[in-house]
């Protein structure tokens, strides 16, 4: 996956944003101003921190090790950093899932009126 590509689908989701509190360089994308996405979009490798349930997150890290770890400046019980650049160890359509995976925690942690503010067209 691209930064571009990475980008595109982060901002994809239903009232989804990307914003720069950090730094210029890290793009945090949010829903209804909770992050489910951190990445250095021109850092190489490609790495992104993901939200994950914690059984999900331990069994990510010994499927795919070294491509999805702990994550980084973040609490580790969850949230991953994966490395979504290199398509023969993980592939798009996995990067993709566990992306939507941190969009829907996020919105499930959220106020039901803001959840339900996201359902209307």
């Amino acid at each position: 996956m691209t930064p571009q590509e990475l980008r595109a689908f982060c901002l994809s989701f239903n009232a989804a944003v990307e914003d720069f509190p950090f730094s210029p360089e890290i793009s945090v994308f949010k829903v209804l101003g909770k992050m489910f996405a951190l990445t250095h979009l021109d850092a190489r490798p490609l790495t992104v921190n993901l939200k994950c349930d914690p059984d999900d997150a331990v069994r990510l890290r010994a499927e795919h090790e070294g491509v999805v770890v702990p994550g980084w400046h973040m609490n580790k019980r969850h949230w991953n950093t994966v490395t979504v650049d290199r398509p023969d160890e993980l592939p798009d359509r996995i990067v993709k899932e566990l992306v939507e995976d941190s969009y829907d925690l996020v919105v499930a942690g959220l106020p039901k009126a803001e959840r339900l503010r996201l359902d209307r067209p």
